[in-house]
């Protein structure tokens, strides 16, 4: 995922930030979705909101992409792990490098080291499609910044098949917004006390957990680490029996 200092993908606003029933909401998208690829994926349906973590199947998904701007960059890779809060399926997973409609830019090649060579040689991403949206479907999906990642999905299939995509997530970093933005205390303000922010990026949020660091900003490895990021926030914060909608967006 591309660092999100500069971060202005197109705001959220579609249904899925006001989505409470999602299963129901999947039956009716599984009615009115034209393409069959989606059709199938929104027939899967989607664990209700009141399951326990415990029986929830998920998918840890990363992408990263030209620059952070969804009216005008693209996605240039994707990563899938799929996994439990026992397990992570590595031996499962896939990685894709795909072909953008948008030319790469210098700063993009730096972060993520994806090369005009090998987008040459990529697919575009509908070709991918008939492998990508089955491993997504039935699992809730894991990210790290739902603006990123739903959102470049979601303006992908747009351009290419002229609908978008709607699904839930569990967002690691709203998590931990959770536990590290809250609001300055009635006395702090009185004070005028100042405190630096804690980031809420993918590796400071895993050192917090003493897991291991990983190269960041490869869209295989970054899904791992949401992955077991989630995990430990799981097994630290909440617990296995936590109900879905708790955590879910």
């Amino acid at each position: 995922m591309l660092h999100l200092g500069n971060l202005r993908t197109e705001q959220d606003t579609s249904r899925t930030t006001l989505v409470h029933d999602w299963p129901k909401r999947f039956s009716m998208l599984a009615e009115t979705a034209r393409d069959p690829r989606l059709k199938a994926f929104y027939a899967q349906g989607t664990p209700s909101g009141d399951s326990p973590l415990q029986h929830v199947p998920l998918a840890a998904l990363d992408v990263e992409t030209t620059g952070l701007n969804t009216s005008q960059d693209e996605i240039v890779s994707i990563g899938v792990v799929p996994m439990t809060l026992e397990r992570i399926q590595a031996s499962a997973s896939r990685y894709w490098v795909v072909h953008p409609k948008t030319e790469l830019r210098p700063e993009s090649i730096t972060i993520h080291a994806i090369t005009h060579s090998q987008i040459e040689e990529a697919p575009d991403l509908e070709a991918i499609l008939d492998e990508l949206l089955p491993m997504l479907a039935g699992r809730i999906i894991v990210v790290h910044c739902r603006d990123i990642e739903r959102s470049f999905l979601n303006a992908a299939l747009m351009s290419r098949i002229g609908e978008g995509i709607e699904f839930p997530v569990i967002d690691t970093m709203e998590l931990e917004a959770r536990l590290h933005r809250k609001p300055p205390t009635l006395f702090a303000r009185l004070l005028g006390r100042r405190t630096r922010p804690v980031s809420i990026r993918l590796a400071p949020s895993r050192a917090r957990y003493r897991l291991p660091r990983y190269r960041a900003h490869h869209a295989l490895t970054d899904a791992l680490a949401t992955a077991e990021l989630l995990q430990a926030q799981v097994a630290h914060r909440f617990s296995p029996q936590t109900p879905l909608h708790e955590l879910w967006r």
